[in-house]
């Protein structure tokens, strides 16, 4: 069970993977945060915004959670508007997996 709430039946290759890859992190609490906005934005991601996100899907879970709850500094090269993307999507006023 993914959890994923969209079809990528209208995706490119390139955007199926990412989105499969982003619902199978190996931790499920990043399975969550990535997978749903991946859900919610895949479509909408400019290949020069796929790259970036790409590159970030590649750190490890541990370190991207850090940086998403402040508890470690996001690297220069992470501080990307993606990942601020990403850390505005979820704003942890409600259950992460609502």
């Amino acid at each position: 069970m993914t959890g994923t709430t969209r079809t990528s039946a209208d995706l490119d290759p390139r955007r199926r993977k990412v989105l499969f890859r982003s619902w199978h992190r190996g931790m499920r609490e990043m399975d969550l945060i990535m997978g749903q906005f991946a859900d919610a934005h895949i479509d909408q991601l400019t290949d020069a915004e796929l790259d970036t996100y790409e590159q970030l899907i590649e750190a490890p879970d541990r370190d991207i959670l850090m940086w998403l709850t402040g508890e470690k500094e996001v690297p220069s090269n992470y501080d990307t508007p993606v990942y601020r993307r990403i850390k505005a999507f979820h704003t942890h006023l409600g259950p992460i997996n609502v």
